[in-house]
């Protein structure tokens, strides 16, 4: 791996993150499914920032802060998204060039769909609820992807967020088809969309295929993905399939089978859980940039722990710590 320009290219959401706190009366007030992902419209979308209180902006997106994690923790990373020619597009290109990850997919024009962003209002037990308005980054096409970029790049790690807009898709089926011509192992992270109807048959034929190498999930994403009520069941369905199944488990900790080897660690604990939103990302982030560096899996399984760990202690999808000196990879 060591031999790429990259360690790690990702493609998904360029989404910026509008992240406020709120109570559960307000959670119920709009209606928000709590803890919850949904899909907004740009009109619904102003309706709910409007009526929201303070809040902080940032870059986001699912494989955007795990590709920020990759970074921060001493690996190359680089992003491919769409964004727009707006304000937002550049606040995400600025903050992904400074946390020192590659971004150059150049921007759709402006007085087309504005760049994505998604509202996330944290409740006082930590729960995030996303509320997101995809904008520009469905927009993403074949024509857009830097084929260099992605022959270059030990592995090319997907989101399941935007496997179901089929312009996107398209361009994920392309990029897949890009990184195994050239050698390279392929990542997905189910994101918990990808269970959604009209997403799960199209991806279990991307497994059947072998068209993932390294999958991400946590345990409600892998018994839906499977078909299954029983997770044993589940991880022995989809560990057929894929050379390396990785689940996160919450506070229960992750398990991985790594070529029929199964492997587990419990969960790092921290004082106080502020909120959860980027823990998968970063979890995947600490496993990736491990993988990179040629540590087993269990080494990997604790440092995607130690990640999420940093990330769960404070608001914000993306790390406040030093994570290169606290995974020490």
């Amino acid at each position: 791996m060591t031999s790429r320009q990259f360690d790690v290219v990702a493609m998904g959401d360029a989404i910026v993150d509008v992240i406020a706190t709120c109570d559960d009366a307000f959670i119920a007030e709009h209606g928000l499914p709590k803890g919850q992902m949904q899909l907004l419209s740009p009109v619904d979308a102003d309706r709910l920032y409007a009526a929201m209180g303070s809040a902080r902006e940032s870059s986001g997106g699912s494989a955007a802060n795990s590709m920020a994690g990759v970074a921060a923790m001493g690996a190359r990373a680089a992003f491919i998204g769409q964004i727009a020619d707006d304000q937002l597009g550049a606040i995400f290109t600025h903050d992904m060039r400074a946390l020192g990850v590659a971004f150059d997919t150049p921007p759709i024009p402006a007085d087309g769909l504005p760049t994505g962003r998604c509202l996330i209002l944290v409740t006082p037990d930590a729960q995030r609820t996303m509320n997101t308005c995809p904008g520009a980054s469905h927009e993403l096409a074949p024509a857009a992807l830097d084929e260099a970029l992605i022959r270059g790049s030990a592995i090319l790690f997907l989101e399941g967020y935007l496997w179901g807009p089929e312009k996107p898709r398209a361009a994920m089926r392309r990029a897949v088809e890009i990184a195994h011509d050239a050698g390279n192992k392929v990542a997905f992270t189910l994101s918990e969309s990808v269970c959604m109807a009209g997403r799960k048959e199209a991806f279990n034929a991307m497994l059947d295929t072998r068209g993932v190498d390294l999958l991400f999930a946590n345990e409600d994403e892998a018994l839906q993905l499977a078909g299954r009520s029983d997770l044993d069941a589940a991880i022995e369905s989809l560990s057929a399939r894929v050379p390396t199944l990785v689940i996160t488990r919450g506070p229960a900790g992750a398990l991985a089978v790594d070529e029929g080897r199964r492997a587990e660690v419990p969960a790092v604990p921290v004082a106080s859980v502020v909120d959860t939103t980027g823990a998968g990302d970063l979890f995947a982030a600490g496993f990736l940039a491990a993988r990179c560096k040629g540590h087993d899996v269990e080494r990997c399984l604790f440092t995607g722990a130690l990640a999420a760990s940093e990330i769960i202690s404070h608001f914000g999808a993306r790390p406040v710590a030093d994570l290169q000196e606290l995974v020490k990879l």
